[in-house]
């Protein structure tokens, strides 16, 4: 593992922790509550973005590790920072809790089992990854690293010290935040030779993937028949993935391929404006509705 691929490892683990740090057992007693709204929640993230990604990638003809980071990313859970959006766009930030907390657990399992047959079954980046000698199932050592044992730590970080974890939440959640920040522009003004007109058609594909995820969440939240304040949550998580995620798994398992990269930090990027914007948007219709 070079250093680079170190440093990202760490920083997404230390964001892992701190967002287990929020959590607790009573957190999920709201999937209890609410099962229907976190059904809802999680059908977007782990069925209809990655398994519309996935029949994407079937019908464009794109390089391959753009598609392979495309499945990568819609395989991810949602972000820590979706609990932020949903609750500064005025949403049910406990069903965004408990949205998030139920996709860390499944992701142990559907984001390994989704992208490696996804990816097995697209011919491209079936022979692509044969040509790199990765073995898909691989995915579930990055995981078990970067989320499964931070998590599992977080948790009982919290549950045993309470009081000290109050004071370690901000500045550690603040902490990592920037430093991932960190991380994608530095690697950005690394690949600055890049950033130029040909960047233009990853940029857009991002952009359109991105809308792909909340219109989606915004379909399931209809079919589920969920309120308005719901509605907001599981829209925000189902167009704000883990890119984060995306990219220690990439940096672990790919060397840090170049393109999967890119479409990684450009997501990482985007799926902020958007879902900021969006709840921008939100809080304005309340403002004129006097709420």
């Amino acid at each position: 593992m070079t250093t680079q691929q170190l440093v990202l490892s760490l920083v997404l683990m230390v964001m892992v922790f701190s967002v287990a740090l929020e959590l607790r057992v009573q957190d999920f007693k709201g999937v209890a509550q609410t099962p229907r709204a976190v059904v809802g929640g999680l059908v977007p993230q782990f069925v209809l973005l990655p398994v519309g990604t996935w029949l994407a990638t079937l019908a464009l003809d794109l390089p391959p590790n753009t598609e392979a980071a495309m499945i990568l990313v819609a395989c991810c859970p949602g972000g820590s920072l979706s609990n932020y959006v949903t609750h500064y766009g005025r949403g049910n930030t406990a069903l965004s809790i408990s949205i998030s907390a139920v996709a860390a657990l499944l992701a142990l399992l559907l984001t390994p089992f989704n992208f490696t047959w996804m990816v097995a079954s697209n011919p491209a980046t079936a022979a692509w990854l044969r040509k790199l000698d990765i073995d898909a199932s691989a995915i579930w050592w990055s995981l078990l690293v970067l989320l499964a044992v931070p998590m599992a730590l977080g948790l009982f970080v919290n549950h045993r010290w309470p009081e000290f974890t109050k004071k370690l939440r901000k500045p550690l959640g603040r902490f990592s935040l920037f430093a991932l920040f960190a991380f994608i522009a530095l690697g950005l003004v690394r690949e600055r030779h890049l950033l130029n007109v040909q960047l233009l058609p990853q940029i857009g594909l991002v952009i359109a993937h991105n809308a792909a995820g909340l219109a989606l969440g915004f379909l399931a939240a209809l079919a589920f028949r969920l309120s308005e304040r719901d509605r907001r949550a599981v829209v925000i998580e189902g167009g704000m993935q883990n890119s984060g995620l995306a990219l220690g798994i990439i940096a672990v398992q790919f060397n840090a391929d170049l393109g999967m990269v890119i479409i990684a930090s450009l997501w990482g990027m985007w799926h902020i404006v958007s879902g900021l914007t969006l709840a921008t948007v939100w809080r304005r219709k309340d403002a004129r509705l006097g709420h």
